[in-house]
């Protein structure tokens, strides 16, 4: 579904992303992993149009998306949930959900899936007419995640969904991406909880230093790095 060759990226005269390649199947659920600084977020925010590639491909569904607008890439199928969330505070959460959905013309399959987005989130389904800036850290996480959903995408990014959450919000939140992965869909997950990201996902590419240092099955990573390092930045033994 999604495959980048080669993919560097620079912050001026700093290099983020040192020929990344990676690909993406249809159904699967894929995390990259690092330390922070490692280049995740970049790659993301790379593939949703945020950030320009200095060069490399990115092919999704056959056709080449490097370069485009990020809006462009959302009428392709590509949602992305940033780290900083970015909902509507001053807007109401049905408003938030209602505009996660702009690009679409399906009116019947928009009330069916907002209807599910009450389904699964059923705080949100209480809180319909409240202000998002009112809601919890979890909820808002919640929100963001729906408003994605909203927009009926074919790849979900989702860039660090648990961070800043309360221990048992992070298990809620993994528990909810494994259930849309168990539900058909794609997935390209980044995170810093380690542990956690490698007991869902169905393969794992680890960034160091803006590079793909290893990749693979989940338990084969396991098998050659060091975890404890990986979560703190400090050192990386990778096969």
């Amino acid at each position: 579904m999604l495959a980048l060759d080669n993919i560097h990226v620079n912050y001026g005269a700093i290099v983020a992303l040192r020929g990344v390649s990676l690909n993406v199947r249809e159904n699967e659920l894929v995390a990259l992993i690092g330390a922070n600084g490692a280049g995740k977020s970049t790659a993301l925010s790379t593939i949703a149009g945020v950030l320009k590639p200095a060069g490399g491909t990115i092919i999704f569904q056959g056709e080449s998306i490097a370069g485009l607008a990020p809006e462009k890439i959302i009428r392709r199928g590509i949602a992305m949930i940033p780290e900083t969330r970015e909902i509507f505070s001053g807007l109401t959460v049905m408003e938030n959900l209602l505009l996660g959905g702009y690009i679409r013309k399906d009116t019947v399959e928009f009330k069916r899936d907002l209807e599910r987005m009450i389904d699964l989130f059923p705080i949100l389904g209480e809180r319909l007419n409240q202000a998002a800036d009112t809601l919890s850290g979890g909820e808002q996480q919640q929100l963001a995640i729906a408003r994605a959903l909203m927009s009926h995408p074919k790849l979900l990014m989702l860039d660090e969904p648990s961070l800043g959450l309360a221990p048992t919000l992070v298990n809620h939140v993994f528990k909810l991406v494994a259930r849309l992965h168990a539900e058909g869909m794609t997935i390209l997950l980044v995170e810093q909880n380690v542990n956690q990201t490698l007991k869902i996902c169905d393969r794992v590419y680890l960034l160091k230093m803006g590079q793909v240092a290893a990749q693979g099955l989940p338990e084969n990573l396991r098998e050659h790095v060091d975890v404890e390092s990986v979560y703190l930045g400090d050192r990386i033994d990778a096969q």
